[in-house]
């Protein structure tokens, strides 16, 4: 059997933080962090899908593999879907990771838990989820939240939705969610397939358009969730938690 393929979406065009990618942090662009991370988990081959030669270049000349994507592509899985078709139009891979390229804090062992939803045959995905520890994480924005329950003992779940709003109401646990997907071939073939859907153009949250279309996302949970990039205040934590790693 393949061993599973890791491919990182990357591109300058961020919204709230322009040339994010690669945006330095302890002395190294941040996808070179993720890439690193990727690299650690030795779970299968790791592939940058840039949407710019400048990423590109900064993957390969450190040794990575970057694929060159239309930068007009509306979701990083469009861009992940890209990179397959040109890496393995064979397909060969029946299980591609797409690991968002803004986790530069991310632990190796983090691609082996969400793996292992793909041994559940009902999941057409699976994702991370971690607790919300804090009223700010629970109130901001760019911590996406999950609806989900897990069952005393239980490591996996179905996903119900997602937001950006604290959900669901009342008293338990509120889980976040972590932009790592496993993806099986043909549920990616068909997802990118699908027009953006009504929901995900109003969270602008992609895996809506997979619930939506009645696609089946099951969450593993980790205990931490690792720090994301979105803002230049996040862009100057990293560098400090980053940075006070360095030797």
């Amino acid at each position: 059997m393949m061993p599973p393929l890791v491919v990182i979406p990357a591109r300058l065009a961020s919204t709230r933080l322009p040339g994010k990618p690669l945006a330095d942090i302890a002395g190294r662009p941040m996808i070179l962090h993720v890439l690193d991370a990727a690299r650690k988990a030795d779970i299968g081959p790791v592939v940058v899908a840039a949407a710019e030669t400048e990423i590109c270049d900064a993957v390969t000349s450190n040794g990575g593999t970057a694929v060159l994507t239309n930068p007009d592509l509306p979701s990083g899985s469009d861009r992940v879907w890209q990179a397959l078709q040109t890496l393995d139009p064979q397909g060969r891979y029946d299980t591609i990771i797409n690991l968002q390229g803004d986790l530069p804090t991310l632990e190796p062992s983090s691609l082996h838990s969400v793996l292992t939803v793909m041994s559940n045959p009902a999941f057409d995905i699976g994702t991370l989820v971690a607790p919300i520890t804090s009223e700010d994480e629970k109130s901001a924005s760019s911590v996406v939240k999950v609806a989900c329950h897990f069952e005393p003992q239980a490591e996996q779940t179905s996903a119900l939705y997602f937001s950006r709003q604290p959900i669901p109401w009342g008293d338990g646990a509120f889980w976040h969610h972590i932009g790592i997907y496993a993806w099986r071939r043909a549920a990616l073939a068909r997802f990118v397939q699908l027009p953006p859907s009504g929901l995900e153009k109003r969270e602008s949250l992609e895996q809506l358009r997979a619930l939506e279309n009645g696609m089946r996302i099951g969450c593993a949970r980790i205990a931490i969730a690792p720090f994301g990039v979105d803002t230049p205040l996040d862009l100057e934590r990293a560098r400090r938690l980053l940075g006070a790693k360095r030797p």
